[in-house]
């Protein structure tokens, strides 16, 4: 409990508030990791199908991926921690919120402009025109097309092999490099370039906590590691 308090009064104060979410996070709303032990999907790891290559290959195999990741999203809600963060940003003039979830959670529970660093499964990008826009059907036509020019549709995800935009990345560092307090909530601390803002926080002097159930690479390197659900800590951490 006393490290709790101390966050929460760390919180309260804060003048620049990041927060980072990990799969951790939509975990704890029933969403599936797609990845590690458990993750085949008709014999195909995640890795082998959430690249550029795979889908220039198999455009269709690959949506008929997402279209079953999109049904699962779909079934999902924000959890308590998605709505603790909401009430941060509403209390918090200077509150940022970055996520490696592609779900969108965030945004359903209200949270207005989370940066999205691995894009947004409800999104698709036109692989002609580069128009972006937000697609919600479930099931989605296999394989869809764009409105405005008819070229196939692809999800607005980053996958392997491909690089953060540039205006995301920018975001993400900038909250962490001008934050005087930072929040790592539901990540491994492993999945680079997200791994590193911890560190920079702590480098410019910002007091870090971490959010997760177990401990992780990032937790020594910490301020403080509460050991626990985001659904059930953040909520704790909302100033009265």
């Amino acid at each position: 409990m006393a490290d709790i308090d101390t966050v929460r009064e760390r919180v309260a104060g804060a003048k620049r508030l990041a927060v980072l979410t990990g799969a951790g996070m939509s975990a704890e709303s029933g969403v599936p990791t797609f990845r590690g032990p458990g993750g085949l999907w008709r014999n195909h790891r995640a890795e082998d199908l959430a690249t550029p290559e795979a889908f220039s290959r198999d455009p269709k195999l690959v949506w008929e991926w997402y279209d079953m990741r999109r049904t699962k999203v779909a079934q999902a809600a924000p959890n308590a921690g998605h709505h603790a963060l909401v009430a941060l940003e509403n209390r918090l003039p200077g509150f940022s919120l970055i996520t490696q979830n592609v779900d969108g959670l965030h945004r359903l529970a209200g949270s207005t402009d989370p940066v999205e660093m691995h894009g947004n499964i409800w999104k698709v990008r036109c692989t002609a025109c580069n128009g972006i826009t937000e697609d919600r059907r479930v099931p989605i036509p296999i394989p869809p097309s764009c409105n405005v020019c008819g070229a196939l549709l692809r999800p607005h995800i980053v996958w392997f092999g491909e690089s953060l935009d540039a205006d995301v990345l920018e975001r993400a560092f900038a909250a962490f490099e001008y934050c005087d307090v930072a929040l790592i909530v539901g990540t491994s601390g492993v999945v680079q370039p997200a791994a590193s803002l911890a560190g920079l926080a702590r480098r410019v002097g910002a007091f870090v906590a971490e959010i997760n159930p177990e401990p992780t690479p990032a937790t020594e390197a910490v301020d403080v590691a509460l050991l626990g659900k985001a659904g059930e800590i953040l909520p704790q951490l909302v100033p009265g």
